[in-house]
């Protein structure tokens, strides 16, 4: 069966012309932010296979209130209310026909080293074909409060370690690496992230370009749709993106790996 690129299926559905206008904003936003940000490989293309696991990792941007006493697949308690939500929703709606099993395992507060320390069963026992991570806000957060000792340097290493024991434990996994991104100006983030924060979102850049097959550029996205709206639009603490911000993030995830 030929699977619609996302754009012809909504090209299908029936909409006013002003519902179609609003549609497109965002999207034109997405295609402007990914233009010359290319992914690692020069086919920046997910594939899914039957019933393909897709797992999404990382901190409280990832978890977004997902019930995790719920652990089975495609369920909206345990998908939560972000961009993983989202992006599940989409998936699930697109291809099912191959009934993909999508899970979210982000746990607010996570750092780097907290996601090895979950990793076999939040990761390795899943045997994910796709595996989504956005880690890194916190790494540098919690940091710059006094509430731990790391470094950019130290999210480096621990990321690097931690991606390449993925790819040794799972080789045929496709790895998609999001952007840890910022909003400055919007209560939490201040002038005094800058220019720290960039080495974190440098240092998961390299990472993405040893070990993933697609990189999300979140940080070059939110900044083009500043362009639209203001940032307390888009997130309410200049780190959680809102709902507006969630369906930013999913657009961008889907239009970065093909899917």
């Amino acid at each position: 069966m030929k699977h619609l690129s996302r754009r012809e299926f909504l090209s299908t559905a029936v909409l006013s012309a002003a519902a179609t206008a609003t549609a497109l904003a965002v999207p034109s936003v997405v295609t402007a932010a990914m233009r010359g940000k290319k992914s690692p490989k020069s086919d920046p293309k997910i594939q899914l296979k039957q019933g393909a696991v897709i797992l999404f990792q990382g901190d409280s941007i990832t978890d977004y209130g997902r019930r995790r006493e719920v652990t089975t697949f495609n369920s909206p308690e345990a998908l939560g209310y972000g961009y993983a939500s989202r992006i599940a929703s989409a998936l699930s709606l697109t291809y099912a026909d191959l009934a993909p099993r999508l899970y979210n395992r982000g746990v607010s507060g996570d750092k780097v080293y907290q996601l090895r320390d979950r990793w076999q069963t939040d990761c390795y026992d899943l045997q994910p074909d796709v595996l989504s991570i956005l880690i890194g806000v916190n790494d540098f957060w919690h940091a710059i409060e006094g509430h731990y000792d790391g470094t950019p340097e130290i999210y480096r290493r621990d990321y690097l370690a931690l991606m390449e024991q993925t790819r040794e434990r799972l080789p045929d996994t496709q790895v998609v690496i999001c952007e840890p991104y910022a909003i400055n100006g919007v209560k939490a983030v201040t002038d005094a992230w800058y220019p720290a924060f960039d080495e974190i979102r440098a240092a998961a850049r390299e990472v993405a370009d040893q070990y993933a097959d697609v990189f999300v550029p979140f940080q070059q996205v939110f900044d083009r749709a500043l362009e639209v709206a203001p940032a307390s639009y888009w997130t309410a603490d200049g780190v959680h993106a809102n709902l507006a911000g969630s369906q930013l993030m999913a657009q961008a995830w889907l239009e970065a790996t093909g899917l």
